[in-house]
C-alpha cells in the first residue's frame, strides 16, 4: 500500500465535452487494488492477497486492466457520485446542478460493438477519490433516486460489470445460475439482478456469509470451503445440472463449474481474485458446446438499464462500511480482507 498518498491537487479543467463534479462519495472495487498492487500484469499468476503488491512485480510491468502500461500519479476511484459543477463548451450549461453517477467505463462508439471501452474511469483516467473530478458528459448519469450519495456509489462499477454478465449468457426466467463470490460487489450484486430475472440462484460464498447472502435472495448455499464443489451442485441439481455459471473468483474451481453445465450451457467471467490460471478441460468447452465470455467492459445500453433499475427501485444497496477519503488506506486493507458482505464506499464530502 505504499502507492497511496494522500494529498492535494488542482481543481481538474473540463475539456470541451466533459463535465466537472463535485465528488460526494465514490466505491470501492477490486480493480482499485489491481491496479494499484500490479495484480493485472502477466507476471502475476496467484490469487489476489493482501501481500501482492507493487513491489513483487517488475516495474516495466505494472499494468492497468487493458495491460497497458501503468503511469503514475492516478487518482483511483471508479464509482463516483456527485453534483456537476461546471461543464465544457459544448455541453448543455443546464446540466449544473445535477447530481449524477458516473458511469466508468469511457467508450469509442466507432469500435465494434464489444470492443469500445476503452478508457476506465478512476485507471486509464483520472477518478474519484478526490473533492474534484471530470468525465466525458454522457458518462455522467443523473438518477432519479431518494438514495443517499453513498448507496448510490454503490452500484456503478459492480452493478454494471454483474448485468452486463446476465446480457451476455442471456439468463432467462426459470434457470439455474450459479454464482460465484456472492458476498463481494459483483457478486452480491448478480444474485439480486439474477433473481430480477426470475431465475433460480445458487450462491457461493464464505461459510459465516451464508445468512447475510441468502437474505440478497439466494435459493441454495454452497460454502467456497466445501472440498468439492462439483459434488456439492449435483446435490441440489443434478448432473449437468446447471444451465449458467457468473463466475467471478476464477482458480481452481472453473474446471468443476465447467463440467456442472448442461450441454450448451453458458460461463461467463468478470474476475479472477482466486486465482487468473485454472485449468480447464477443453473437451468440456467442444463436445457440449459451451459458450463462454469474457467481461470487462459494460455496453452503455446496459449501463442504461441499471439506472431504470435504481430508479424504480427493483435493486437495493449492499453497505458493508464506509471511510473518509484521507482513510483510504484502511478502506483498501479492508477491502482486501473479504471480511465484508456488499460495498465499502468511501464518504469524499
Amino acid at each position: 500500500m505504499d502507492k497511496l498518498v494522500y494529498k492535494s491537487v488542482p481543481v481538474p479543467k473540463v475539456n470541451d465535452d466533459e463535465v466537472l463534479i463535485k465528488v460526494a462519495a465514490c466505491g470501492v472495487n477490486n480493480t482499485d487494488i489491481n491496479t494499484r498492487t500490479g495484480w493485472y500484469s502477466p507476471d502475476v499468476k496467484t490469487a489476489l492477497t493482501a501481500e501482492i503488491g507493487v513491489k513483487g512485480v517488475d516495474a516495466q510491468e505494472l499494468r492497468t486492466w487493458n495491460r497497458e502500461t501503468l503511469a503514475f500519479p492516478r487518482i483511483q476511484g471508479a464509482d463516483a457520485v456527485g453534483v456537476i459543477v461546471a461543464v465544457g463548451k459544448n455541453v448543455d450549461a443546464r446540466r449544473i446542478g445535477e447530481r449524477v453517477m458516473v458511469d466508468p467505463c469511457i467508450r469509442d462508439a466507432s469500435l465494434p460493438k464489444y470492443s469500445q471501452g476503452v478508457v476506465y474511469f478512476g485507471s486509464e483516467s483520472d477518478g474519484g477519490y478526490a473533492e474534484y473530478t471530470k468525465v466525458v458528459s454522457q458518462n455522467a448519469w443523473a438518477v432519479n433516486t431518494p438514495l443517499s450519495d453513498v448507496e448510490l456509489a454503490s452500484f456503478a462499477c459492480s452493478y454494471s460489470t454483474g448485468e452486463e454478465m446476465l446480457v451476455r449468457i442471456d439468463l432467462q426466467a426459470g434457470e439455474t445460475v450459479l454464482v460465484t463470490g456472492a458476498s463481494g460487489g459483483v457478486g452480491s450484486a448478480n444474485v439480486q439482478l439474477a433473481k430480477r430475472r426470475g431465475a433460480r440462484v445458487i450462491a457461493v460464498g464464505g461459510r459465516s456469509k451464508e445468512a447475510a447472502i441468502r437474505e440478497l435472495g439466494a435459493d441454495e448455499f454452497i460454502p467456497r470451503e466445501c472440498d468439492d464443489l462439483g459434488a456439492e451442485i449435483e446435490k441440489l441439481v443434478g448432473w449437468r445440472g446447471l444451465d449458467a455459471v457468473a463466475d467471478v473468483t476464477g482458480g481452481a474451481p472453473v474446471m468443476h463449474m465447467l463440467r456442472s453445465l448442461r450441454r450448451a450451457g453458458r460461463y461467463v467471467s468478470a474476475g479472477a481474485i482466486a486465482g487468473p490460471n485454472p485449468e480447464i478441460d477443453l473437451r468440456d468447452l467442444i463436445y457440449k458446446d459451451l459458450q463462454m465470455w469474457g467481461v470487462g467492459n459494460p455496453q452503455r445500453s446496459t449501463f442504461e438499464a441499471l439506472v431504470g433499475y435504481i430508479e424504480r427501485g427493483e435493486i437495493r444497496p449492499i453497505i458493508a462500511k464506509t471511510y473518509p477519503l484521507e482513510e483510504l488506506r484502511n478502506a483498501h486493507a479492508e477491502f482486501v480482507s473479504k471480511a465484508h458482505v456488499g460495498k465499502i464506499v468511501i464518504k469524499v464530502q
